[in-house]
């Protein structure tokens, strides 16, 4: 049990989780009164503390010395890939302790949709930016997201565009799958890029 309060503090768990925890709050606190109706697609708010989440957790993606982490004599890789699913879980988890106290953002199955495709961004970030910038794709696509003007209903569309679009959009499930599978893939094999 050791091994994991250390991999815990290398990977700055605590922090991430007191950030994430933060977001939550404040999520929370600012939008107790805002309409509590179900919805079909997600609140604009949730993108933010999705990713703001999946950000806190992706800063831990790489420990404090990579040439260390390389060296040891343990399989890193299932570690890895525990890592970022714990983050798009967390992720996703704040924000459905929120839904469960306030108002309604999203339906729990868009939030595991979108966390998946957030944390899958992450994990490529990690691989090919380093654990210092992993953070830069999930941030990116919610830029993309909420400031470009919504694209067609196509195939395509629906695939660049899942975050915006309902549960059971196959395009949009498809998309944020291959995100994760092959961001996950990718950082759970390669590590963080040095």
């Amino acid at each position: 049990m050791r091994w994991l309060l250390l991999y815990a503090r290398s990977r700055q768990v605590p922090t991430s989780a007191a950030a994430v925890a933060l977001v939550a709050s404040a999520v929370w606190a600012l939008t107790r009164g805002d309409g509590t109706g179900a919805r079909e697609v997600m609140d604009p708010t949730a993108f933010f503390v999705l990713a703001a989440g999946v950000a806190a957790g992706s800063v831990g993606f790489g420990g404090q010395d990579l040439a260390l982490d390389r060296t040891a004599a343990i399989r890193w890789a299932p570690r890895r890939a525990a890592h970022a699913v714990l983050v798009g879980a967390v992720a996703g988890a704040a924000l459905l302790a929120v839904q469960a106290v306030g108002p309604t953002f999203a339906p729990t199955e868009v939030v595991v949709r979108d966390s998946a495709g957030l944390v899958g961004l992450a994990a490529l970030g990690a691989a090919l930016c380093g654990a210092q910038l992993a953070w830069t794709l999930p941030t990116g696509w919610l830029a993309f997201t909420v400031l470009v003007p919504p694209l067609p209903p196509t195939t395509v569309g629906k695939a660049v565009g899942w975050m915006t679009y309902p549960a059971g959009t196959a395009a949009s499930t498809w998309a944020a799958v291959a995100l994760l599978v092959v961001g996950g893939a990718l950082y759970a094999v390669a590590g963080p890029r040095r």
